[in-house]
């Protein structure tokens, strides 16, 4: 099938434009920038110029593909009104593109984060966070899913904190970053919450079978590592740079201190039995000693 990606040319999105072609798929990849159009064409996608804030754009996208694909989020995490301008964007081309596939039965995969539940791991079964900085996308998945009931084939990956290749991505990137810049590398708290992750590579298989085979109005789990304490992964980042490793400020992170404080392990057992995925890459313990002093 032609399947329109938003999102096509980041650390996920390259991944599963690869997966994509990969399989016999045919991809145009939403491109913002010249550079950006230059990686998807690169990659033997179709670029389309326009960025998530081109509703119009996004809705000729979906009309002419065959499925539909979201990535896109512009990562902007520096405040807590940048984060909020970040998912409001989102949100309005989640809708946008969900409409122009109303009444299609053609496929619409989004993307939001593992749940966090108090006591036990998270599963498919439990419903996408709504509250907290990034609440909005959950609310916004939700309404995707809910395009099932008005023949929109939809379903959901959820992403667990940490997508990773070659030692970056995802909150542990993050961490990293910080550690960089701060000269230590830091953890909040007592370092024993966990946080699920998942090799770039594994997700992109995830999507793609998402793509083909889920129905309608389901959620995904794309977890490889169930859960890994932070102060581990710290230790890691803090080994690679040459720099101590303790506990800091639940500040020091920004508007995600809040979720980067949470215990947040999550399983992906109901994906792997119902979809057949099966992660075969790095951990991202493993992936962190990619990371270059």
């Amino acid at each position: 099938m032609h399947v329109f990606v938003t999102g096509g040319t980041g650390l996920v999105g390259s991944a599963v434009v690869a997966e994509l072609l990969g399989h016999g798929h045919t991809v145009s990849v939403l491109a913002r920038s010249d550079a950006s159009a230059l990686v998807a064409e690169k990659a033997g996608a179709e670029a389309v110029r326009g960025s998530i804030a081109d509703l119009d754009v996004l809705r000729a996208g979906a009309e002419r593909a065959d499925g539909v694909i979201h990535l896109a989020f512009s990562n902007d995490f520096s405040s807590a009104e940048a984060v909020a301008r970040s998912v409001a964007e989102e949100s309005a081309a989640i809708a946008a593109l969900g409409e122009a596939l109303v009444g299609s039965d053609r496929p619409f995969v989004t993307v939001s984060g593992t749940p966090w539940v108090s006591g036990h791991l998270s599963t498919e079964a439990d419903p996408a966070p709504t509250d907290g900085p990034v609440g909005g996308r959950g609310r916004a998945v939700t309404a995707a899913l809910e395009l099932a009931s008005r023949g929109v084939r939809s379903s959901a990956v959820r992403l667990p904190r940490t997508v990773h290749n070659e030692g970056d991505g995802g909150f542990a990137g993050l961490l990293t970053r910080i550690a960089r810049q701060t000269g230590v590398s830091g953890y909040p708290g007592d370092g024993t919450q966990r946080w699920p992750a998942v090799h770039a590579l594994d997700a992109a298989v995830l999507f793609r079978l998402a793509l083909e085979e889920a129905p309608a109005g389901t959620a995904w789990h794309a977890v490889a590592d169930e859960g890994d304490a932070v102060r581990d992964i710290a230790a890691v980042i803090g080994r690679r740079l040459g720099l101590p490793v303790e506990s800091v400020a639940e500040e020091t992170f920004g508007p995600l201190g809040p979720i980067f404080a949470a215990d947040q392990p999550s399983s992906s057992a109901h994906t792997r039995e119902a979809l057949g995925w099966e992660p075969k890459h790095p951990s991202l313990l493993e992936d962190l000693e990619n990371i270059q002093a």
